[in-house]
């Protein structure tokens, strides 16, 4: 009686907080939704089609919100499909690709549930959306290969971000800087696809930004100027198709040596060693030697280069004349010791500096305190002598201009932690405490030399300088990992490019490309026709009796508890045996029992069989019989 009434009061609780109909697909398709609303909330919203597409879904959400019927249910799960396809060509990553994938699974769970009724269970669903996924897959891969590749999308006019975000800036002023803050978060990583390994610690010099504008203060370039970025852009995005002069690109067949992931900057410039040449349409190779990329400054660019190549010729092209000017009066013991240097020839005026500098005690420190508007220079060359590089690279090179040197300041990365994760290809980790400023001055017969003034410092206490302690632990562990997971994908998904996809047509057509559209006719169709076969397979496929799959759980630790069905006994007397050897999963037992006999006769009505209930009891019953004894 006990167990009766108690069967009846869960039953009559199940019924009351039963969901409403089309429930399985309502919590489906809302679970999509949210998984959609993380994806449109990484979207940068100053480029165009992110802009649309987070239109999209927030009219996929009001659509969701106010449907009230199947055919509207079936609207918005297809909306649902659109924004997460969408996603995934805007967001290629790993991370969130995985995160759109899963969007996807869900979403096209949600609209079986439309189609295919409510009575089947949520577990059911998702599992066949895996198998309709799946079987799409050949499909996929297959557009993915040989459909010709799109040029990335243009951003908006006003889409620049913050520079500072990466410990790096358009404008120099070391002098109105307090004290420099160590971020040790991720700025960019690369990796050899070749294998190679890194080049060595003092060689590990990796360029961005070009400063070759000095009032007597500020360092800063005319190339990153609001209206010289936009006629970039403009360029950029009229280039033909093939074009290399002065963009640097390799011709079709180089192999790419490097591969860089550069995180999200605000800056229209990217990471490079200097040396080979970029790979890739995207990529623009300036005079001055900076790189940069097409894609959005608010997400994650991925590129390729070559070591082939004279880096586009930049070393060897000479200076303008503003390379050498200096503001006069601006620092004058600065430009007295300059001019005192300016009769020797050029490599003696190097010279002459970097002695000067090591004998004169300077320091090196991430808090000098701020420098005087009026000298700042002299103030640090003279009084102070203590700050990092960007103060040693921007007094240099303006000693350098005042001894008639044509000089820059480069500001980028210097250094980098080598990462060798369990899948073996290793990488270089850049952080944006490994931002760092040089300086390159001009020399007759040789071109642009590096010059690094912060390595004639006494007692440096920085990471480009000195070796920073390795951060450890499982979290540091586990993101390497991650990383190197992600460098794969990074090399032989989002590395896939048209060069790559010229080479696999060359080799399937060769000179015969009239035949492209056929073959690729004929590989979707039979792509489709596998697909569909496959899914008509699963569906046929016996399954045999699922109220024994979901009983054989319990059963089984009842077996080897000593206690098993005898040949011909019904599941209620094989029950009274284990109330009486176990009298404490009577209850449990008899719930079991009723619950497994009203699924198996109970006749077909709108109620669909309550699977999930008897699942629960089952895993109860087995954990209350590991407690008992004998």
């Amino acid at each position: 009686m006990a167990s009766a009434s108690r069967l009846h009061s869960a039953a009559g609780r199940r019924r009351r907080w039963r969901l409403r109909p089309r429930s399985t697909s309502a919590l489906l398709q809302w679970l999509a939704m949210g998984l959609l609303s993380l994806g449109l909330a990484g979207l940068p919203l100053g480029e165009l089609f992110s802009g649309l597409v987070l239109g999209l879904g927030v009219l996929t959400l009001l659509k969701l919100r106010e449907a009230r019927s199947v055919r509207e249910r079936r609207v918005a799960a297809l909306l649902q499909l659109v924004c997460a396809g969408l996603l995934v060509a805007l967001q290629p990553d790993l991370a969130p690709t995985l995160l759109h994938a899963a969007t996807t699974v869900v979403a096209l769970a949600g609209l079986l549930a439309l189609e295919l009724g409510e009575g089947m269970d949520g577990l059911v669903l998702l599992r066949r959306s895996l198998q309709v996924l799946a079987a799409a897959l050949p499909l996929a891969l297959v557009l993915f290969l040989l459909v010709p590749r799109l040029d990335p999308f243009g951003v908006l006019p006003w889409q620049r971000g913050a520079a500072a975000a990466t410990g790096l800036s358009d404008n120099l002023e070391p002098g109105a800087i307090e004290r420099l803050a160590n971020d040790r978060s991720p700025a960019a990583r690369l990796a050899f696809p070749q294998g190679d390994d890194p080049p060595p610690q003092d060689q590990r010099y990796w360029r961005v930004l070009v400063h070759d504008r000095f009032d007597g203060v500020r360092w800063s370039s005319d190339a990153h100027s609001e209206a010289a970025l936009l006629r970039d852009r403009e360029l950029l995005a009229g280039q033909p198709a093939g074009a290399a002069a002065d963009s640097g690109a390799a011709a079709v067949g180089a192999t790419p040596t490097q591969l860089w992931l550069d995180e999200p900057s605000g800056l229209p410039t990217v990471p490079w060693s200097g040396e080979g040449l970029p790979l890739g349409r995207e990529l623009r190779l300036q005079p001055d030697g900076e790189l940069w990329h097409r894609g959005p400054m608010t997400q994650r660019r991925v590129y390729a280069l070559t070591l082939t190549g004279d880096g586009g010729g930049w070393q060897r092209r000479p200076p303008a004349r503003s390379l050498v000017y200096a503001p006069p009066g601006v620092n004058p013991r600065l430009e007295a010791l300059g001019r005192s240097w300016a009769a020797l020839e050029p490599a003696q005026r190097l010279q002459q500096a970097e002695a000067w500098f090591r004998r004169n005690g300077f320091r090196y420190s991430l808090q000098p305190g701020r420098l005087p508007q009026q000298a700042p220079l002299d103030a640090f060359l003279f009084e102070r002598r203590v700050g990092f590089c960007g103060h040693y690279a921007s007094a240099f090179s303006a000693l350098m201009r005042a001894a008639g040197l044509p000089s820059r300041v480069i500001s980028g990365y210097r250094g980098g932690t080598w990462v060798i994760p369990l899948n073996g290809s290793g990488f270089l980790d850049l952080r944006r405490s490994d931002a760092h400023a040089w300086s390159e001055v001009w020399l007759e017969g040789e071109g642009w030399r590096r010059v690094d003034a912060s390595d004639w410092v006494s007692n440096p206490s920085r990471g480009p300088l000195s070796e920073e302690a390795e951060a450890t632990g499982p979290l540091t562990w586990l993101q390497r990992q991650w990383w190197g997971l992600d460098i794969a994908w990074a090399r032989w998904w989002l590395g896939y490019d048209r060069q790559q996809q010229e080479q696999l047509l060359n080799l399937l057509l060769g000179d015969e490309r009239r035949w492209l559209g056929l073959l690729l006719l004929v590989i979707v169709a039979a792509s489709l026709a596998g697909g569909l076969m496959w899914l008509q397979w699963l569906a046929g496929r016996p399954r045999g009796d699922r109220l024994l799959r979901e009983l054989n759980p319990l059963l089984t630790r009842l077996q080897r508890r000593g206690l098993q069905p005898l040949p011909g006994e019904t599941l209620p007397r094989f029950g009274q045996r284990v109330a009486q050897r176990w009298p404490p999963l009577q209850d449990d037992m008899e719930a079991v029992v009723g619950l497994a006999q009203r699924i198996r006769y109970a006749p077909p009505g709108p109620e669909p069989p309550d699977w999930g209930r008897l699942r629960r009891l089952c895993r109860r019953l087995g954990r209350e019989l590991k407690r008992q004894r004998g």
